[in-house]
């Protein structure tokens, strides 16, 4: 773990063309930590049975054994996300060994230090449970898939899929950079090599179509962000949520459609509206490629993403299996055939796996430090002790319990990579919100938007400031349009909160109202806020206009239920007509 470059992926992909990759020698420091950590885990491997049936008498031997993993962790820890998760799983390590000689409502049980640390070193409540257990199997299988698919020609497929798609609409350069985003984002899992992947095309696209750079940066953050967000895959944590929730995978794949779908709505909505009101043009027809052209030179790499759905949803194979499955077809795929009459060679098959290992040595140090954290809440009993003081400023009170996790999320989700988010909120702060009435489905869907919405969110959206390096556009105000363009996911998880039907909780007819009431009302927004809606808007009309998407958008929360969303609708029909009688008068 210790020998590979100290910086993130993304911004290993955004060097200069590789000559940060896997360092194939280190300092002597690094081979001296890579030999230790390799012996401790071997010789933990071997005689786990010994060391878990006396771990809770912290001998010696096993507390000096913790006491190394956890300092390689940590430092593991520091050099693939830097130091703020580091901090986080300090104070909370911290406060479970002085939690119990503080006073008042968060006082926590007593545990000596060498039995706290043997805890959450060698329990299976710790660093090697569930988080651990499902990082090694399930996330491991499909960061493999996305690295052979996209050395096949994967991504170079979904890119020109996307270029003949949209590239003949009006502002088709961002309409491409947002399927294009979402499309790599399925296989990707990480959204600053999303952005770096796609960006390097897209934003130059739109830049040269008339959009802003800042406005073209911000397209693609967002986008890249949404592809971490929408199923099948999720960036991982589809796989994640379902352990922790014990339910299958389809059911978390399927809850996330409609909230994301009305995420990349939005942001569609917007740069057409942006494009009309600008008067972009679609692209030249010699940047577009053939869409047949496209489809025999790579339809092939459809095949990887059905293995997946069949073997899952068919045969009932388990995530990794159907995952390892589909990653060997890719490969036979980008070996047989390829994409653009470039094939897969046995030097891009290793460095396949050696990208591989790289990111899954980032996310084992990411789960080995929610797995602290979930030993320490478990042990001292902090988990309840913070789901109760959390629960009690919210009581009675669920607005307020709502936007205090949200802002929570936001801060906490600062920085830190897709999984690495939501395992962190998924621990600290779910409790609660399932303890205040909300199912636990929609708890953990909560933190998760808001937690990724961090990767845009100022001061440090660091999926924005990426954008806006590849665009030279100001960072913070392509963070603040940005926040703009995706300002769905900072408001839909209060509606899924009260409104079921956007998780696919519901009857057929309830979900079909409130997808469509949401959808209606997502436009009218994004209208008003955009200021267009077949031509300008004055400040009354984009006011009124706004104010009936809002109660289209949440008809039950607003305790009026369908009658809202009837009176939205009228609202956005007087517009409608309004705009009409404008447009008829002559001159």
């Amino acid at each position: 773990m210790f020998l590979i470059d100290r910086r993130s992926v993304g911004e290993r992909d955004l060097g200069s063309g590789g000559e940060n990759d896997p360092v194939p020698g280190g300092s002597s420091n690094d081979w001296i930590l890579a030999v230790l950590g390799l012996f401790l885990s071997l010789y933990v491997a071997v005689n786990y049975a010994d060391i878990v049936s006396r771990v809770m008498s912290a001998p010696a031997d096993i507390v000096a054994m913790a006491i190394g993993l956890a300092l390689l962790v940590l430092e593991g820890l520091r050099r693939v996300v830097g130091w703020t998760l580091v901090l986080v799983v300090l104070f909370i390590v911290g406060y479970g060994m002085i939690g119990h000689l503080v006073p008042g409502a968060m006082q926590t049980r007593q545990v000596s230090p060498d039995r706290l640390l043997s805890y959450i070193a060698f329990d299976a409540n710790g660093m090697l449970g569930l988080t651990m257990n499902v990082s090694v199997t399930v996330v491991a299988a499909f960061v493999l898939f996305g690295q052979i698919l996209v050395r096949a020609g994967g991504g170079e497929f979904f890119n020109d899929i996307a270029l003949s798609a949209l590239g003949r609409r009006r502002g088709g350069a961002a309409k491409i950079s947002i399927l294009a985003s979402a499309l790599f984002g399925t296989i990707s899992g990480v959204v600053v090599s999303n952005i770096v992947a796609t960006g390097v095309v897209t934003i130059r696209l739109m830049i040269r179509s008339g959009y802003r750079p800042q406005m073209a940066a911000a397209v693609e953050a967002v986008a890249s962000t949404g592809g971490q967000i929408a199923p099948p895959v999720m960036g991982a944590v589809a796989f994640l949520m379902a352990d922790f929730l014990g339910v299958s995978y389809a059911q978390i794949a399927i809850a996330a459609i409609i909230p994301a779908a009305l995420y990349y709505f939005a942001v569609y909505c917007q740069v057409d509206l942006e494009a009309a009101k600008a008067n972009i043009a679609p692209l030249h027809e010699d940047e577009i490629p053939s869409a047949l052209g496209t489809l025999r030179r790579g339809g092939i790499f459809i095949l990887p993403f059905a293995v997946i759905v069949i073997g899952m949803f068919w045969l009932g194979q388990r995530p990794e299996t159907a995952a390892l499955w589909a990653a060997g077809v890719a490969l036979i795929c980008g070996i047989a055939y390829g994409y653009g009459g470039r094939r897969i060679t046995l030097r891009m098959i290793w460095q396949s796996l050696a990208d591989a290992g790289i990111s899954m040595t980032e996310i084992l140090m990411i789960a080995a430090a929610a797995g602290f954290i979930i030993g320490v809440l478990n042990i001292t009993g902090l988990g309840f002790v913070g789901t109760f003081a959390l629960a009690e400023i919210g009581r009675g009170n669920l607005p307020l319990l709502l936007f205090l996790t949200a802002v929570a999320s936001v801060v906490l989700g600062m920085g830190m990579p897709t999984v690495a988010v939501y395992l962190l909120l998924a621990v600290l702060l779910t409790p609660p919100l399932v303890e205040a009435g909300i199912t636990p489905m929609a708890a953990h869907f909560f933190i998760f938007y808001l937690g990724m919405m961090s990767m845009v969110t100022p001061p440090v959206g660091i999926g924005a400031f990426f954008a806006a390096a590849l665009a030279g556009a100001p960072p913070m105000q392509t963070a603040f349009v940005s926040m703009r363009l995706g300002w769905t996911a900072y408001i839909i998880p209060f509606i899924f909160v009260v409104t079921p039907a956007l998780l696919m909780q519901g009857t057929p007819v309830e979900i079909f109202l409130a997808a469509s009431a949401a959808a209606i009302g997502v436009y009218a927004i994004s209208a008003a806020m955009v200021g267009w809606f077949g031509g300008m808007l004055s400040g009354y009309e984009r006011a009124v206009l706004g104010f009936g998407g809002v109660l289209l958008l949440m008809p039950e929360a607003l305790g009026g239920g369908y009658t809202l969303m009837l009176h939205g609708l009228g609202v956005a029909i007087m517009v409608a007509l309004q705009w009409l009688r404008r447009a008829m008068v002559p001159g």
